[in-house]
């Protein structure tokens, strides 16, 4: 937000010597670099959340029982799946068995 009131402006000066329009031009570099520091967060944390598993591999989320089921590949023994109370909690169990090491007794 800009604004002044009998030149007065809301910023505190870093020199008494800034004019008005300094004042102005200096409120609005640090607007400025606070939008673009939360662009970069946003690109940043876009960037993360594109990288999970769930969001690569879109697996097939149904309700199996009395929980969801987010699921990929043809059937819960070929395939990696998650379940939870909750369609979100299903998709990150589904992350948790994407990353899950295959045991000895597994095929």
């Amino acid at each position: 937000m800009l604004w002044c009131m009998a030149r007065k402006c809301r910023i505190k000066k870093k020199r008494k010597t800034m004019t008005h329009q300094e004042d102005v031009l200096y409120e609005c570099a640090l607007a400025a670099a606070s939008t673009l520091q939360q662009v970069a967060q946003e690109k940043l944390n876009t960037a993360y959340t594109l990288g999970w598993p769930h969001v690569i591999y879109a697996p097939r989320l149904s309700i199996d029982g009395n929980q969801w089921c987010a699921l990929y590949g043809e059937n819960l023994q070929d395939g990696v799946a998650g379940f939870g109370d909750s369609p979100n909690e299903a998709m990150l169990a589904f992350d948790k068995a994407w990353v899950k090491k295959l045991t000895g007794d597994s095929p």
